[in-house]
């Protein structure tokens, strides 16, 4: 392995280490949705601190794994094979039967969090929010909260330690980068929050893309590779005609 030194010297590791940094936010958008939905849902006070926390350990957790590269590797190894196999669709099978511990374990972060976000639609369609505002029902409490984000964060970490490993095989450039996005999402994190709590309609979008997204992690599990610039495209698309629909309505409140 390259000496940290002549890293440093080299330009094909710093345009290596920009791409790098580039595709863990991109990964990390993901669960920064996910972690400022679920904060929301805790007493103002407590708020901040989750989110902190619940990003503080995705940082923790992509530093252990990268410190286990070789298990880490071994995760994407055949461990269950159920001898079923779809139609080839170029020259591969449209879909997999056998499981890595890698796959099985997106399979079940995909269902968790299918289950999770078709819970808050649930909650956000009901009047959730507004009951426990008004001391109703008790919302989240903070260790159910810590507990959901660490669950998430060990799918979301393993997913994107995978591809900085498939990018790179240089650990300084892997951990510079993890520990740039990782900050990066937690500037943003309460920004995100505030702006998802003061718009209803862009948490049911947010709770729409962890959908798709649990379904995406699903699909990866049994071998279905989604491209992510496709889901990220339909984000962003999506993303763009909300911004739309939030400027046409508050010109017309002006205009009232």
């Amino acid at each position: 392995m390259p000496s940290i030194l002549s890293l440093l010297v080299d330009p094909g590791a710093w345009a290596a280490l920009a791409t790098l940094i580039v595709m863990e936010v991109v990964l990390g958008i993901d669960n920064l949705v996910f972690v400022s939905i679920l904060s929301n849902r805790l007493p103002p006070e407590q708020q901040t601190k989750a989110r902190r926390l619940g990003i503080g350990l995705a940082l923790l957790l992509r530093l252990l794994l990268l410190a286990t590269i070789s298990w880490l590797v071994g995760l994407t190894q055949p461990l269950l094979d159920l001898g079923i196999h779809g139609p080839l669709v170029d020259g591969h099978p449209a879909f997999d039967t056998a499981f890595s511990l890698r796959d099985l374990i997106l399979i079940a972060g995909g269902l968790f969090l299918i289950w999770k976000a078709t819970k808050e639609i649930h909650h956000t369609m009901e009047g959730g929010e507004e009951e426990g505002m008004a001391g109703g029902k008790p919302g989240l409490s903070f260790g159910a909260a810590i507990a959901q984000i660490i669950a998430l964060d060990i799918v979301f970490s393993i997913d994107s330690i995978l591809t900085a490993v498939g990018m790179t095989e240089h650990l300084p450039i892997m951990v510079v980068a993890v520990i740039v996005a990782v900050g990066l999402m937690m500037v943003a994190a309460d920004p995100l929050a505030h702006f998802i709590a003061r718009n209803p309609t862009v948490v049911m979008l947010a709770l729409g893309f962890l959908l798709m997204i649990g379904a995406v992690l699903i699909a990866d599990g049994f071998g279905v590779h989604v491209p992510k610039g496709y889901i990220y495209a339909a984000m962003a698309f999506s993303g763009g005609v909300e911004a739309l629909n939030m400027m046409a309505r508050k010109r017309r409140t002006k205009r009232h």
